[in-house]
């Protein structure tokens, strides 16, 4: 590959890494074409964005990029894909789920950057997938602040009902 093309691949791959706030790299080697096209489509329909990758053309747009990803730098050996995604725990849980029916156990989670924080090793995938997203965190805070509304409400109309029995009684009488 010439200096241009590797200089205009390594700024498309800036360009998609800034572009998503969540970063895994995953080891997808050794899966045959029926598998790598099963993934990809996995991939599509949970909107992530998956890339394999030279490491040494990731690590150089990971430079140039405004976060510091140095932390991933070490895991940079082998074969390297990188799943990119809007959602933090979406990649975690295609590979957990995709890796339990595959007999390779591919693909094996090396490292991510989620959430403004760093994971690394295969060991950290169920931490991954507990991982809730904001707009999950905010739908559990409204959902908690609704609850003691909603105990008032109901315990208003509640009352309502059986001082209104209370008044029809007497007024039968």
């Amino acid at each position: 590959m010439k200096k241009e093309d590797k200089s205009i691949v390594i700024s498309e791959l800036q360009s998609t890494i800034a572009a998503y706030p969540h970063l895994y790299l995953a080891d997808i080697g050794g899966l045959n074409a029926a598998q790598t096209s099963d993934l990809r489509k996995k991939c599509y329909k949970e909107n992530i964005k998956l890339v394999v990758v030279k490491n040494t053309l990731l690590r150089k747009a990971m430079e140039a990029s405004s976060i510091d990803y140095a932390q991933l730098f070490d895991v940079l050996k082998g074969d390297t894909s990188l799943m990119l995604s809007e959602t933090g725990n979406a990649p975690a849980k295609l590979i957990k789920n995709f890796s339990k029916d595959n007999p390779l156990k591919k693909p094996v989670l090396k490292a991510a950057y989620v959430e403004e924080a760093f994971y690394i090793g295969e060991g950290c995938l169920d931490e991954l997938v507990s991982i809730k997203s904001k707009n999950e965190l905010i739908g559990d805070i409204i959902a908690l602040l609704q609850s003691p509304v909603k105990n008032v409400v109901s315990a208003l109309q509640s009352g309502g009902n059986t001082i209104h029995g209370v008044l029809q009684t007497l007024a039968d009488r």
